[in-house]
């Protein structure tokens, strides 16, 4: 045996019942120990159901906005204490702590004497702040997601969530699909910008409260609805669905394959100017003082209103994208890799190009077609993020050299026709995503409709039982 360490295996049983007991001071369970098991009751959504989230914006009171800031510290207190306790506990004892230990841990929080403040927020929203931290530490034992961290004060978002027993609703008869949302521990009702109103007769299942660093406060409201999905988009034929091949770049956000571009915003280029002036005044502006918190506001509102701009130009787009098209092709972009760190010689060039790829929210744009196509029953195919369609020649299929970013047009050598780099490359996407989605459609059942998303690299487990990919 050699003299390293050993690691202590797991503590469970009575053993750890009693770590948690006298070591840790958690409660034993005993609220529910006396009354009968009851079945639990099915959750279970009615088919065709789905989860979908409306945002709005809302303007509090004072009353209401130093109660909500009250309620967002709190989150972020017990967050971060249910998380030093669920580490120290494995760390010193190796015993697991989950939600459920954490939740009668929390009990004890609200009525010890040091933290009774926490009594002023409603128990549901401190639970659902470890509710959170479960699906954190849930997300990091799949290796989806690193290690929780410890909420900030002025990092983390300020947020709470507000289960159905945590708020009241009551429909405007006038007005359906709007009405007065009255949160747990204030006495009246949000002065809610209902935008556009929820579907008639339903009730929110969840509430999300937020603030972000410009001071604005937004209501998300979860609801449950049946999504009507368009109509089948095909060709005058009628033989073959419309479809369309979409290139993201830089000089054009995204270039479809019939030529026609959607053009970069450059919001940061545009506000560049603004924003350097900005950061000028905050870095003379004493810490700590009223006058350096207003010049961080101004800062904070200047982001959201490029932030705003930035979707909704996206929003607009993909949902025309959606509506058009039966099929929509992409490359299978990994952001993260593009987004590496340059060292050495050419570092600021790669800066520069880092920022306008965060610039351009491809990842915004991807994940806003995803959702859509799942819900209006369009299908949204993924290629191999190695196939060369920038490098292959969308009339003889020849694969040529290597192409600079400077190089936005080229001849091909084997037959001589002259590319635009962009739409070559939207070209070539489209006909590999047919391809994709054809030896998809060609496998399923008869009356069977492709999946939402197809991936190419995921195209095995899309086939039958021992079929073959071409």
């Amino acid at each position: 045996m050699t003299d390293a360490a050993i690691e202590p295996l797991r503590v469970t049983g009575a053993a750890a019942d009693r770590v948690k007991r006298e070591a840790l001071g958690i409660a034993d369970r005993r609220k529910h120990h006396g009354r009968p098991a009851t079945p639990l009751k099915s959750r279970g959504s009615e088919p065709g159901m789905r989860q979908r989230v409306y945002r709005f914006r809302f303007y509090p009171s004072p009353a209401q906005g130093e109660q909500l800031a009250n309620t967002f510290g709190a989150c972020r207190w017990v967050y971060n204490e249910g998380l030093t306790l669920r580490m120290s506990a494995w760390e010193k004892h190796r015993v697991s702590v989950g939600f459920a230990e954490t939740c009668r841990a929390l009990t004890g929080w609200r009525r010890a004497e040091g933290t009774s403040w926490l009594s002023e927020v409603s128990s549901t929203v401190l639970q659902q702040a470890l509710r959170h931290l479960e699906g954190a530490f849930s997300r990091f034992f799949r290796g989806t997601a690193k290690h929780p961290r410890r909420k900030r004060k002025h990092r983390s978002r300020d947020s709470a969530t507000y289960v159905r027993t945590g708020f009241r609703w009551v429909e405007d008869p006038e007005r359906p699909g709007t009405g007065l949302v009255t949160l747990a521990k204030q006495s009246g009702p949000l002065d809610v910008r209902w935008s556009r109103a929820l579907p008639a007769g339903t009730t929110p299942v969840k509430l999300t409260v937020t603030r972000d660093r410009a001071d604005r406060f937004f209501l998300s409201v979860l609801v449950e609805e049946r999504i009507a999905q368009l109509p089948p988009a095909f060709l005058p034929e009628g033989t073959e669905p419309k479809a369309a091949g979409l290139d993201l770049g830089l000089a054009s956000l995204v270039t479809l394959d019939d030529g026609s571009k959607l053009d970069h915003p450059r919001l940061l280029k545009k506000y560049e100017d603004e924003l350097a002036r900005l950061q000028r005044q905050l870095h003379r502006k004493r810490k700590g003082s009223k006058n350096r918190a207003k010049a961080r506001l101004r800062i904070a509102r200047l982001y959201a209103l490029m932030s705003d701009v930035r979707k909704d130009v996206l929003d607009q787009f993909t949902t025309r994208l959606v509506r058009e098209n039966q099929v929509l092709m992409v490359e299978d972009l990994s952001i993260a890799t593009l987004l590496r760190t340059a060292k050495g010689k050419g570092r600021r060039r790669k800066a520069e190009l880092n920022r306008s790829i965060i610039d351009a929210a491809w990842g915004e744009l991807l994940r806003q077609l995803r959702y859509k196509c799942a819900w209006y029953g369009r299908t949204l195919v993924i290629i191999d993020r190695f196939f060369p369609s920038t490098r292959r020649c969308s009339a003889c299929y020849t694969k040529g050299p290597r192409l600079d970013l400077s190089v936005r047009a080229w001849v091909c050598a084997a037959c001589g026709v002259t590319h635009d780099r962009d739409v070559n490359a939207a070209v070539n996407i489209r006909e590999e995503g047919m391809r994709l989605y054809r030896l998809v459609a060609s496998a399923l059942p008869p009356g069977r409709v492709p999946p939402p998303v197809i991936k190419a690299s995921e195209l095995a487990d899309c086939r039958p039982v021992g079929g073959r990919q071409s």
